[in-house]
């Protein structure tokens, strides 16, 4: 009997235009191989078609907010039908940067020195407590955001003006800015996939570097490290991966300097698009995009 999947895609977060890329790829693979595939929105009636459609199990093809911060997990658990990728505590921790990094530093991960910001906090003691504990430049970002949205590369002269961008954002973490590589490595289960490093050709590896064809970002793979860092580097993300209780596939986001990997974030809800990282890391190791998608959907679970 041929098995039935069920993508949940689109949704409402600033990420819908990837969630829907990336919900119509896995629909594609999964229609050429023999499965039967219907694809829906997180609305109201979420519930009413997951118990029409009857599905074998749900593809989780949402990112960014409501998509893999536990909220539309906290849904699925209900109906009691495995689904991909984390579950519900995994992705709240993940999606919140402070968290995670309290997480990370707590079990001896290196990652950016931090502070956040409140907007009644005043600009003098906002430039003040940067100066003292970070150091211009910073990277200013919401707390529970994705693909890079909304993230700015700030210093002094324009870290006002670009907060006043975020005054929408509740929670807003500003971190030390660290150069030198990116480099970003994927996990699936409890097998280290493999890393990729990225040249963006803009000023770091933001929101259009990521999706759009236009901006050039130079993908490398194999990485070019020696045999101890890449197992370093590859260990350091299936650590955060297992800490955080993650499940199916992660991609840990890296900054390598100076013979050090600092870890910016970890993301529960990788791309599956044209563009995205992880198929072309598994493609690389051999691994296609079908057996991927294989992979990912016979790691879901009911398990928080």
């Amino acid at each position: 009997m041929k098995k039935k999947i069920l993508i949940i895609s689109g949704g409402i977060s600033k990420e819908r235009a990837v969630s829907l890329e990336t919900g119509k790829q896995v629909a594609k693979e999964l229609n050429k191989n023999g499965y039967i595939v219907k694809i829906t929105e997180p609305d109201f009636k979420l519930v009413d078609v997951i118990k029409s459609f009857k599905p074998n199990t749900i593809f989780n093809a949402l990112h960014g907010q409501f998509g893999e911060d536990g909220y539309i997990q906290t849904i699925l658990e209900s109906v009691k039908i495995p689904y991909t990728h984390s579950g519900v505590i995994s992705s709240a921790i993940a999606m919140d940067k402070e968290l995670s990094k309290k997480i990370f530093i707590k079990n001896n991960i290196l990652t950016p020195k931090y502070i956040l910001y409140s907007f009644n906090q005043s600009k003098l003691n906002l430039i003040n407590s940067i100066e003292k504990k970070l150091k211009f430049p910073v990277v200013v970002k919401p707390i529970n955001e994705g693909s890079s949205v909304n993230v700015f590369i700030c210093d002094k002269s324009n870290i006002i003006k670009n907060l006043k961008i975020l005054k929408d954002y509740k929670r807003i973490i500003i971190e030390e800015f660290i150069p030198g590589r990116e480099i970003q490595a994927a996990i699936i289960g409890v097998k280290k996939l493999g890393a990729i490093e990225l040249k963006p050709k803009r000023k770091f590896y933001d929101y259009e570097a990521k999706y759009n064809s236009k901006a050039k970002t130079k993908h490398i793979i194999p990485v070019d490290l020696s045999k101890n860092d890449y197992n370093k580097i590859m260990s350091l993300a299936l650590k955060a991966h297992k800490l955080i209780g993650c499940r199916g596939v992660t991609r840990s986001d890296f900054k390598y300097f100076r013979g050090k990997f600092y870890l910016l974030e970890i993301n529960t809800q990788p791309g599956m698009t044209s563009l995205s990282l992880v198929p072309e890391i598994a493609a690389h190791y051999g691994i296609n995009f079908i057996q991927l998608i294989k992979m990912i959907l016979n790691d879901a679970s009911t398990k928080k």
